[in-house]
């Protein structure tokens, strides 16, 4: 399933976007799109912060207070907005600190429709 195109439209289209990636909650990659000079090792954040987002969903569910829809880490280098795609599957767009965090979680949240549909 090639998401390459929609990926490198999302970055691209984001002040500060660094990378992308459509991952399981298992840390296995889909599809992603990374700039080789993000200076952080996008694919080990990605993989990494899936099980934190394994846990906080699971968290959500425990707590009965609704599925999880989407999720921000803020750190001093870089934002990493996640927005679950399905039970299965998220997106995570990585930006740097800087970068224009409105217009990323306007564009995740526009593809996410789309890429339900691709993948169902």
């Amino acid at each position: 399933m090639p998401f390459r195109e929609t990926l490198k439209g999302i970055v691209e289209s984001v002040e500060g976007g660094l990378g992308v990636t459509i991952m399981g909650y298992d840390g296995i990659a889909i599809d992603e799109y990374f700039l080789e000079n993000a200076g952080v090792d996008l694919h080990l954040m990605s993989v990494e912060y899936a099980s934190l987002l394994k846990e906080v969903k699971r968290t959500a569910e425990v707590l009965k207070s609704g599925g999880l829809e989407e999720l921000t880490v803020n750190t001093g280098r870089v934002r990493v907005i996640v927005r679950v795609i399905n039970d299965d599957l998220f997106i995570a767009l990585t930006l740097d600190h800087h970068g224009n965090y409105g217009k990323g979680r306007f564009l995740l949240r526009r593809e996410v429709h789309a890429l339900r549909e691709n993948l169902s």
